[in-house]
């Protein structure tokens, strides 16, 4: 058993030839895949609004530049917990993993890894997050704490609602309300308004997730709203991203943010209409690209408003 679980290829939705799978020792592999390290999407996703409300901040304030250091301070936070986030969701659905095609080779539902090995893994990420997050001021480590109520309940969701992407929405967008009260102390209305795009973006992009998983989630009874949508996904997916770009131009209007900014929003806004355009709900392969592909929509985002920034500086 144990050989055939040092054996086990790479899950089908790593990219081939990652680093993890390439570089790292054997035993190292099943804890990263735990992490998600050899899949660096979710840990980008998680960090965008973060950078967003850093970069929106420093438009706010006439800054050059965003702070350097509360960015690099971010992606290591976005890391870690964005690990300590999958390793706690396999935790508590490690039974369900098993019964689904995609999740089925997951280190916990393989054997790769016990849970008590998992949960003490769980806990070294949760430090590391904690050490990142005690290098801001108090508002911020605040609204941070704050953030553990919603990952908590998240990966219980998909039991009770058809709305767990809502949920995901408030967890991974919570860095949208870190970036501005890293910088000037205190909330604003332009990170809270921020904040409530990003959720709708999330929604959108989790929903196209979703679909790669939706004939096994009916037969083990999981919700999401790519079950919920159906024949509908792809006017309802572009319904949550409009929102995201409406409420984006809100919040760069409120903060003051000049042409640049809005020209990146633009762009995103054009590839977010690709996504939609070309996404095909019956293939698993297309979904699984065009998700993947919101991490340039946060990148083109945050290129508008640091060139805004630099620019008018």
């Amino acid at each position: 058993m144990a050989d055939e679980v040092q054996a086990a290829s790479p899950l089908p939705d790593a990219p081939p030839g990652n680093w993890l799978d390439r570089f790292a020792p054997e035993r190292l592999k099943h804890y990263g895949r735990l992490a998600r390290w050899d899949r660096p999407i979710g840990w980008l996703l998680l960090m965008w609004p973060c950078w967003w409300s850093a970069a929106l901040a420093a438009v706010a304030a006439g800054a050059w530049l965003p702070n350097l250091w509360h960015l690099l301070l971010f992606m290591i936070g976005a890391i870690a917990m964005r690990g300590a986030g999958c390793t706690y969701n396999d935790l508590v659905d490690r039974d369900i993993d098993a019964l689904v095609e995609r999740t089925s080779g997951r280190p916990l539902p393989s054997g790769a890894v016990t849970p008590r090995q998992a949960a003490i893994f769980l806990a070294l990420q949760a430090l590391i997050g904690l050490l990142v997050l005690l290098q801001f001021n108090a508002t911020t480590i605040l609204l941070g704490f704050a953030s553990l109520a919603v990952v908590a309940v998240y990966p219980f969701l998909k039991r009770i609602t058809n709305w767990p992407q809502l949920g995901l929405g408030l967890a991974f967008s919570w860095g949208a309300l870190m970036g501005w009260p890293a910088a000037f102390g205190a909330l604003g209305w332009p990170p809270v308004v921020l904040y409530l795009g990003s959720i709708a973006w999330v929604i959108g992009y989790d929903t196209i997730y979703a679909h790669q998983d939706k004939e096994d989630d009916a037969l083990i009874g999981v919700r999401s709203t790519a079950r919920l949508f159906g024949d509908w996904s792809r006017p309802a997916i572009a319904a949550f991203f409009a929102a995201f770009i409406l409420l984006t131009g809100l919040a760069l209007w409120l903060a003051g943010a000049g042409l640049l900014a809005f020209a990146g929003l633009l762009a995103a806004a054009i590839h977010l209409a690709w996504q939609v355009a070309s996404l095909e709900t019956g293939d698993p392969a297309n979904c699984l690209h065009r998700f993947k592909a919101n991490h340039r929509t946060g990148l083109i985002l945050f290129a508008g408003l640091v060139l805004d920034a630099l620019l008018r500086f």
